[in-house]
Formats: C-alpha cells, structure tokens, sequence
C-alpha cells in the first residue's frame, strides 16, 4: 500500500491564478514560469493549466524536453541558456528561446558553422551580481547577437531582480534605472518583472512579465499569504491519523525529548515527515489542521511521522484527515515557523507523496 500522504494539485485553481495575472500584466505578455517541477506540483501538470500563458519559463533543457514531448507546442524559455557547446542544437530541435547571460555562450553561438536562428534573450546584469552581462558591455553583445545570421533579429532584452519584493528598498529603482542606461537605444521587448515586481513596481512591466510564485497561489512578499495578493493556493498536503496514545505527564515526545506533555494528554501520530517534504525544522508548535480545527505538533519531526497535540480535538480518531497546509492552512505560516519561505516547502514535496488532480 502506499504511503497516506496525499499532495492534492487543483488545476482551476492554477488557471483562474492565470487569468487574474495576466489581467493585472496586461499589456505586457505573460511568461508562466514552471521551473523546479512547476514549483513542485508537477511539470507537465502545471503547464496544462498554464495553457493560456505566452510563454513557459523553465530552468533547463531537459525540461524542455519534457514538455514537447507532452505535446506542448507553446514558446519555452531556458532560462539559463546553454550549458555546453552542443546544447545549441538541441535548443533549435526542441524550438526552445535561449537566456544569453556569459561571454562564454556567446562565443559558442559565434563558433557555430550555420543553423536556424534561435530565439535569443539577452541578460543583463543589472545589480543582482548572478547572472548576466555588466551594463557597459550590453550594446558590444547586443551588436555581436545581432551580426550572428544563426541568431533571430528580435532579441529581448531582460534582467531581474534582487529585492523586489520590498516595496520600499530602493535597489529595484536603481536596478531598472541601470536597465533603462544600458539598454537605451536598443531595439528588441524589455523583461524585467517578476511576480513581486508585478505587484510592486508598475514601471518595471515592460513588454513580458515573468510570474513564478503567484501562479501557484504563494504568497512573494514576507508577512503575507498568496491570498492577500488576490490569488489562491493550488496545493493541499494532506495526511491521516495512524496512531492516538495517551501519554502521562511529564514524558518527553520524539527524538531527544524535546517536548514534554505538561498533563496527561492524548497524542497523535500522523503518517507524514522529513522523508514526505515536510520540514524538519518546523518547532513544536506549528500548526496543523485536524477536524477544521487547528492543533500544534510537538516533537521533532522525524522521517516519516510527526506527534500531535490532540488536547484540543478529544474527538479526534485514527484515520482522520489531517491538513499539513492548503487552502484552510496557508502554506506561508509553516514556512514562517520552520524560517524558510513557501516555495521552498512546496518544491520540496518528495515523489513518495501520491499526488492526485482535482
């Protein structure tokens, strides 16, 4: 049998996030990003409900590989470009647009004996010191790309961001000003945006806006969910009860004892931990959802089970439902409780999780 924990993905839910996105973009077009699995709720699963976005964004090549060989006809954007030399023919066999950030790939285009030209964006790297080329180098690339017959002449200029997703930080007017210098004069679409900048900075929409986080319903700025920016989440982990103990005062709970039961109290074992996704270092305390009602885990989480405070749900029986995060849970305060962010828990979900459609 398999295991019980159940990582429900709701495909409406994804495109009605679509729909809202592309609205609030609009004029610009819209690049679904679906990189790291589709934020962990499937690759192929996501970009089915994504149908509708004008481009995919993924990580690498063999993700595009993936999606044509799903029947995915739709433009694909390899955001890091070529790793290698050869990967320029498998780009232009998978008709994928290819990111151009490092000298290095540029000089593989130029050493190219001929081929059909490949959709180009040009990287520039405009204060996040990560990828892409220094401001004063943009005009020599952007007239080498273009020199290239194997290179297409509609080259979209890009960059992105470091901070975004603080309203208020001035880095992000300086990065699009540093932009706007260094890419002045250029012909060819602008792409600054991310989701943050979507929501926070109007001046940097340009002609394509590359959205992550909100299509999913995350949430992309700290202290809020995916809904307080008008979008829902999609993923619903969900587990069941195994076990109910009733253990004395004063015993400790889980691996080292790091929780002791401050009365007699009934405690629960449900089928999920480390090994499904959930996050180890989520402290006694973070909440779960048992019977709609929120009860705190307590313990260490451990590879496959994590203890739960059933004080509050003397009800509660083995084989009851119970909600790790989701739509009644925001994902967003069991990342602020385990101190990392939702996109990190929702690409960690692990294979051996069932994940069902609907």
């Amino acid at each position: 049998m398999s295991r019980l924990a159940v990582a429900r993905i709701d495909l409406a839910v994804l495109t009605a996030n679509l729909t809202r996105l592309r609205a609030l973009a609009a004029p610009a077009r819209l690049m679904a990003v679906i990189k790291a699995d589709g934020y962990g709720h499937g690759l192929e699963r996501v970009a089915r409900a994504f149908a509708g976005a004008d481009a995919f964004g993924v990580a690498a090549i063999a993700d595009g590989q993936r999606l044509r060989a799903a029947g995915h006809d739709e433009r694909i954007v390899v955001l890091s470009g070529p790793d290698a030399p050869g990967d320029l023919a498998e780009l232009r066999r998978l008709d994928l647009d290819a990111v151009i950030h490092h000298p290095s790939q540029l000089e593989w285009l130029e050493a190219e004996a001929g081929g059909a030209p490949l959709r180009v964006w040009l990287k520039i790297d405009s204060g996040m010191h990560r990828l892409g080329f220094a401001p004063a180098r943009v005009a020599e690339v952007h007239a080498r790309l273009t020199r290239l017959p194997q290179v297409s002449p509609e080259i979209v200029l890009m960059t992105h961001f470091a901070a975004s997703d603080e309203f208020v930080n001035p880095v992000t007017a300086q990065q699009i000003e540093t932009f706007a210098v260094a890419t002045r004069g250029l012909p060819g679409p602008r792409s600054l945006s991310n989701s943050a900048a979507l929501l926070g900075w109007p001046a940097a929409r340009g002609d394509w806006v590359r959205a992550g986080g909100l299509l999913y319903g995350l949430s992309v700025v700290a202290g809020k969910t995916g809904a307080d920016h008008g979008v829902a989440p999609a993923m619903r982990l969900a587990t069941r009860l195994i076990a109910i103990n009733r253990v004395a005062r004063g015993e400790s709970i889980g691996y080292a004892g790091t929780w002791r039961c401050p009365e007699d109290m009934p405690v629960g074992i449900a089928a999920i931990g480390y090994g499904d996704g959930y996050p180890r270092s989520a402290p006694s305390g973070t909440p779960v959802l048992l019977r709609e009602r929120e009860v705190a885990l307590i313990g260490r989480v451990s590879m496959d089970l994590l203890a739960l405070d059933l004080r509050a749900v003397p009800d509660a029986h083995v084989g009851d439902e119970v909600v790790l995060w989701g739509p009644d849970l925001p994902v967003e305060h069991i990342a602020a409780a385990a101190g990392t962010i939702s996109y990190e828990l929702t690409c960690g979900v692990t294979r051996r999780v069932l994940f069902v459609e609907g």
